[in-house]
């Protein structure tokens, strides 16, 4: 039984999906959301589940009247992907056929979703050696819970009550609100919408194959969000590497990224990525801002969308209910209020984040020097204008540092990445209080600084100068109040408490400080050793906590866990500041971990050693797919090459970390200015070829040697 207080499981599901809409579904292609233990099966559009029972089953013989008895499911044999909104189910009738071992009666699923239509193709096949006579029902039914109703594992509603008929012979079942209609076709079957059910009667001859057809048809006219253009955002990429997971895993990635694109009803010509599935399912500009930054190297058209999506929705007054602020960036939208009946309640769109507005301007930096054209560029300079006003109020308002405190008592307790209510953490496990102010957020501050400087000097505009300033004091502060002290030595507190104390507990925050600028080498140096210790990194990726602080949990949401977009930060800062040997550790840690998910990397899974379990533990009540956990494939990827472009400046710089983990790698199909990338390195992390756009000098790096990371000891800031 679930507890009110806990998210139904899900990590067993199979999740069909093509953004905004998707099917979760047992392994047998069956979902019933009121069954026992179902965890959040249902098909879902738009935070509204449209279908909350859909279950094939089967009857010897030809009469279909009655209600329940002989009717058996399939017994499931295997369940599988087949790419982008594409599942396929095979299971066998066993009540069916001769009287012989061997199965003679199957049933393929073949299930596709499209954005707002799942269809079924239900093949019946007989190798028996007599005709076989049955009958295949679907029972199907929909009670149109919103997304947070099955999020806080509340029991399923009663059902719409169904209406039923036959058009050109085709039965057709229909229920809906004000809000939402659901129509459901198949051709050739009986309705009955008083169970409801449609039922096809039929006899299959030897060596015969029988196809029966089921779509199931969402409309919400007033969605906020809706499918993206139908055009490729980005363009895929061929990997070849010596290990072959490492190509699995992006082809897996790259599928599950397709079917996470969305656009909002306001804007559908700008694609984006919807977070996750099925908890995030919408726009969440953290999420989505990190994803589009990860998957720079296939093209800036996702970027663009992204940037142009979240600047329509940027902040231009002062709401406490809402978050909002002048220059700031939103969190998430959804189509009404979020309400978990637990204390939590969001308004539509919500801006309670401290990090989405510096990301915003770094995501708009780095497309730039990927080569978004400068005439993409400018109708966002206003909106970038806006956000670093927002950073510098937000700055004069924390004392010199961003940060957040919930306004209403409704929303989010901590709004950076880490924002459960247990998250921020001292070293002997005590909560911090707010208002806070994370390690990893002024990192940002001080990148987005720098950024911003950068573009405004670019396109004529005053105050770069000001906002290196802002930079250089931003680090003197924080190189001040953040570091501390343990008997290992010195590192970066997670996060200043509302008294100003450092929040000491030993956490992956400090990963994300490593690529912004923030750190000089000795402390970059500092933070790579804690990274690279066991206690961090010893499980299938970078945990988000030591294993040796106080709350600490393998399957604590973010006390303990593995998150691989988090990991992937972590790498991409340690490669890009000269540690690639705790960069390859946490890189190997992803790769064990990838084919136990079948290479769908969820949200997060359990931060167990790797040496006391043989595959990572699942977090149950995971997304799956994830987008920053799917964009964390590019990402590891990129780190591996070690490639920064600056197209402005008209270079190409490659970086390869050593002797790569992956043995010899080929890319083929990257982007740069619109322009295709090739590239090849060697096993030992040797440039062999690079074929790049015209127009850039490409300055090949060679491989740093392997050295061991070690503590820093005497950190000048340490206290």
């Amino acid at each position: 039984m679930t507890s009110p207080e806990r998210q139904p499981l899900l990590h067993d599901l199979s999740v069909t999906l093509a953004a905004p809409t998707v099917v979760l579904s047992n392994p047998d292609g069956n979902l019933d959301a009121a069954a026992p233990g179902a965890g959040v099966q249902g098909l879902f559009h738009a935070d509204v589940r449209a279908v909350s029972l859909l279950r094939v089953t089967l009857r010897p013989g030809t009469g279909a009247a009655d209600g329940g008895e002989g009717w058996l499911p399939a017994v499931a044999v295997m369940n599988a992907a087949e790419g982008p909104g594409r599942s396929r189910f095979v299971g066998l009738a066993q009540a069916l056929g001769d009287a012989v071992p061997d199965p003679t009666v199957r049933v393929d699923r073949r299930r596709i979703v499209n954005p707002g239509l799942l269809t079924e193709q239900l093949t019946v096949r007989s190798t028996a050696t007599r005709p076989v006579h049955l009958a295949v029902r679907v029972e199907i039914a929909g009670d149109l819970a919103p997304l947070e109703h099955a999020k806080a594992g509340r029991a399923a509603r009663s059902p719409l009550r169904a209406t039923g008929e036959l058009l050109c012979g085709d039965g057709v079942l229909r229920w809906g609100d004000e809000a939402v209609e659901v129509a459901v076709s198949a051709p050739g079957a009986t309705p009955d919408a008083e169970r409801p059910t449609l039922t096809w009667t039929l006899t299959v001859q030897p060596g015969e194959n029988v196809d029966l057809h089921l779509a199931v048809e969402v409309s919400q006219p007033d969605a906020v969000v809706t499918a993206a253009d139908p055009r490729p955002t980005w363009q895929r990429p061929e990997v070849t590497a010596d290990d072959r997971r490492l190509p699995a895993l992006v082809t897996q990635s790259l599928d599950d990224l397709h079917s996470l694109r969305m656009a909002t009803s306001a804007s559908p010509g700008d694609t984006f990525l919807a977070a996750g599935v099925p908890w995030f399912f919408t726009l969440f500009g953290r999420d989505s801002l990190w994803a589009a930054r990860m998957l720079l190297p296939l093209g800036t058209d996702l970027a663009l969308g992204t940037l142009r999506t979240l600047a329509a929705q940027q902040g231009t007054r002062t709401d406490p209910a809402t978050e909002e602020e002048p220059g700031k960036i939103l969190h998430e939208v959804r189509s009404g209020v979020f309400d978990d009946g637990q204390g939590l309640v969001l308004p539509p769109v919500y801006y309670g984040t401290v990090d989405a507005t510096p990301l915003w301007v770094c995501l708009l930096h780095d497309a730039w020097r990927w080569g978004l054209p400068a005439t993409d560029i400018e109708p966002l300079l206003p909106a970038l204008q806006a956000a670093l006003g927002w950073i510098d109020t937000a700055a004069q308002a924390g004392d010199g540092f961003l940060s957040y405190i919930d306004h209403t008592g409704t929303g989010l307790a901590n709004q950076g990445w880490k924002d459960s209510a247990d998250a921020a953490r001292f070293a002997d496990g005590r909560l911090a209080e707010a208002p806070l102010a994370l390690a990893e957020v002024q990192g940002y501050a001080y990148e987005a600084a720098l950024a911003g400087a950068a573009l405004l000097d670019a396109f004529g505009l005053p105050g770069g100068e000001r906002w290196r300033t802002f930079a250089a004091d931003l680090a003197d502060r924080f190189r001040a109040r953040f570091w501390v002290r343990d008997q290992h030595g010195p590192y970066p507190a997670m996060a200043l408490d509302g008294s100003g104390r450092p929040v000491d507990a030993v956490t992956s925050n400090m990963g994300h400080l490593l690529a912004t600028g923030i750190l000089n080498a000795d402390e970059s140096a500092a933070v790579a050793a804690r990274l690279a210790a066991p206690d961090m990194s010893d499980g299938y990726g970078l945990r988000t906590m030591s294993s040796a602080s106080g709350g600490f949990g393998p399957l604590r949401y973010h006390c303990g866990a593995v998150w691989p977009h988090d990991t992937a930060i972590a790498v991409t800062g340690l490669a890009r500041t000269g540690h690639p040997e705790a960069a390859v550790q946490l890189i190997e840690g992803l790769l064990d971990a990838a084919p136990a998910f079948d290479y769908r990397l969820p949200e997060l899974w359990g931060g167990d050693a790797r040496a006391d379990t043989p595959a990572p533990v699942p977090y149950p009540a995971a997304c799956r797919p994830q987008a920053w956990s799917a964009a964390s494939a590019i990402a590891l990827m990129s780190a591996l090459t070690g490639l920064e472009p600056d197209v402005p400046a008209g270079r190409l710089h490659l970086r390869p970390t050593g002797p790569l983990p992956v043995g010899a790698l080929t890319i083929t199909g990257l982007t740069v200015a619109g322009e295709q990338l090739d590239l090849t390195i060697d096993s030992d992390g040797r440039i062999e070829s690079v074929s790049a756009p015209a127009g850039l000098t490409v300055e090949k790096h060679p491989a740093p040697c392997p050295t061991k990371t070690g503590p820093v000891i005497g950190h000048p800031g340490g206290r």
